[in-house]
């Protein structure tokens, strides 16, 4: 590599001298600062190693055949040099206070706003957000971020909690439809046990299929609801602020939805759900009971 750097500085100048003199040493210490965990240290050389590699990347190809072999080889190890950088930053992101982690990932944001360590890095960032009095940065955060995330379900999700709370239900519904395309396409992010993954895509699956089934519901969308809210039930179970407006909705999509196909199964399946709605305490008892004894009234009225 020092070969390819010296034969480089020869043909681009002075720029490249000066950045390949710094460049390894600089990497060198930052490995240490990394192993350290010395937090001042790993984000000041990042920021310096961001400078250095700059010339190299933005390097134009040189002319000479027996030069590019050369150039490449340096433009991918500025590359990696680069990399490595951001994922310092990362690295003790995971292992600070939320400040901590706030001020790194800000950092790497505003270092490159692409950084694949972002898109695993994002539901951290945010928590620690909100853990540092700062729940008003969360959304637009959120927003600016997935321009280049857009199937980040850690961004996706707090955009739909958001929309949701500002009664934004036609951005709530876009925001909770694409959280549950992303999350079913998901991979297991690097580092994260197998178990640990699958709890967290559980519970954010049944968050999304919960927020398209209520506003589908809600809106007479009686087969989305009835298709998003099933999806739900075994993923939001034990909790009842959640379990009661599906099992409502549930109740209601399919005694509609029994009516319309003249199925008497269908109508008695809502009134099964309205019951289960109604065992729970809250604002739609009163009304799930009702509901249960008027479905089960035109059932009896059914062949």
């Amino acid at each position: 590599m020092r070969a390819c750097i010296l034969t480089l500085a020869i043909v681009f100048g002075a720029a490249w001298v000066a950045a390949a003199a710094d460049m390894d040493e600089t990497y060198t210490s930052l490995k240490k600062a990394v192993d350290e965990k010395n937090v001042e240290q790993v984000k000041a050389l990042s920021a310096t190693l961001f400078e250095l590699t700059k010339p190299a990347i933005a390097a134009p190809a040189p002319a000479s055949a027996d030069d590019k072999k050369a150039w490449s080889e340096a433009v991918e190890h500025a590359k990696e040099v680069q990399g490595f950088g951001e994922y310092a930053l990362s690295a003790l992101a995971f292992q600070g206070p939320p400040a901590t982690t706030v001020d790194l990932l800000s950092t790497l944001e505003k270092a490159n706003p692409k950084s694949k360590y972002l898109d695993d890095t994002y539901g951290l960032y945010l928590v620690a957000l909100a853990q540092t009095g700062q729940s008003a940065k969360v959304a637009p955060v959120a927003e600016k971020a997935l321009a280049n995330f857009p199937e980040n379900p850690d961004l996706l999700m707090a955009l739909a909690n958001s929309a949701l709370e500002k009664k934004q239900i036609n951005n709530a519904l876009t925001y909770g439809k694409r959280l549950v395309a992303a999350l079913n396409k998901r991979a297991k992010p690097e580092g994260m046990n197998e178990a640990d993954w699958q709890k967290k895509k559980d519970a954010d699956l049944g968050r999304g299929y919960w927020i398209v089934g209520v506003i589908s519901g809600d809106r007479n969308l009686y087969a989305d609801a009835d298709r998003n809210l099933r999806a739900a039930l075994p993923l939001i179970k034990g909790n009842e602020a959640e379990m009661a407006p599906a099992l409502y909705y549930l109740g209601v999509a399919n005694y509609q939805l029994g009516k319309m196909t003249l199925s008497k199964a269908r109508v008695l399946e809502g009134a099964k759900f309205s019951e289960q709605a109604a065992a729970i305490p809250g604002a739609l008892q009163q009304q799930s009971y009702h509901n249960a004894l008027v479905m089960k009234d035109e059932a009896n009225k059914m062949r």
